[in-house]
């Protein structure tokens, strides 16, 4: 199986793009972020033509989830347990929940593609709305993985948090000053990492980034961030074969902001094939 991961910054403008990669990179699963338009307005026909299942989450023109498959999607969800919700001037337990989120088993894999929210400023509601929506991520990780610890569970998509210093390249994100790479986010990160999930592309792929905003030319200059992860469970990390941040889909027209990250899996049981590579202990 090869899993991507995607936010395509609205899909309906870069349908085109999406789908021509999803073909010509054999992707069998991709999971989308920011698809910035509802359900039913959702481009299905032309994922459909190229041979994909989907299933969309999106509530307006802001946000929004999705996941594209060659194989049958089952047990769709559109929250996780303990998500909290967000809304400006609206706080506390019944605050709406947001389109974030869309969880999905495809092939035997427990698939979620997340859009962490941004948190905006470091003095904004939104940022601790950031931290309590990944410290329910992570409650959620950990007991999924207590209650089947062979699970192959997937968390992917755009976290908006460079975790290290090496993931951030963009001199204008300041730690201290700036989100994506405060110490309470990148704690957050590393709860998510500690409640049993594997960063399963970066021993593979130790440099580059996933993202670089349009202004200034941050692009031409690699001044970028890397912000989208795929993180697995070890059932599931020690099913992958190879990784690939796709950093040319950054170029030509009308581009996403982001760039796809690619991983393989070799889904043939252990026991039928004791040579498969175990690349993560």
């Amino acid at each position: 199986m090869r899993l991507a991961t995607w936010n395509v910054n609205s899909i309906r403008a870069r349908v085109v793009r999406t789908v021509d990669f999803a073909v010509r990179e054999g992707i069998d699963v991709l999971a989308m972020q920011e698809i910035k338009c509802k359900p039913e307005q959702f481009p299905y026909e032309a994922f459909e033509d190229a041979g994909y299942h989907v299933v969309a989450h999106g509530l307006n023109q802001w946000n929004g989830v999705a996941i594209a498959s060659r194989e049958p999607i089952e047990d769709v969800q559109t929250s996780f347990p303990g998500m909290p919700g967000f809304a400006k001037g609206h706080e506390g337990p019944d605050a709406p929940l947001e389109a974030r989120a869309l969880g999905a088993t495809i092939g035997g894999i427990r698939v979620w593609s997340l859009y962490v929210p941004n948190g905006r400023s470091l003095d904004d509601p939104h940022y601790v709305y950031k931290l309590d929506w990944l410290g329910a991520l992570a409650q959620h990780a950990r007991e999924s993985l207590t209650e089947n610890p062979d699970l192959a569970l997937a968390m992917v998509g755009d976290f908006n948090i460079a975790p290290t210093d090496a993931d951030n390249g963009d001199p204008a994100v300041v730690e201290g000053i700036s989100t994506h790479v405060s110490a309470p986010e990148r704690a957050a990160f590393r709860a998510v990492e500690d409640a049993g999930m594997v960063d399963v592309v970066r021993p593979l792929v130790p440099t580059g980034f996933t993202y670089w905003d349009y202004k200034q030319l941050r692009f031409p200059r690699n001044q970028g961030m890397r912000i989208d992860f795929i993180l697995g469970s070890h059932a599931f990390a020690d099913r992958v074969t190879g990784a690939s941040i796709h950093r040319d889909e950054r170029k030509g027209e009308i581009p996403s902001d982001h760039v796809p990250v690619v991983v393989d899996l070799d889904l043939t049981s252990p026991d039928e094939d004791d040579d498969r590579p175990m690349i993560f202990g």
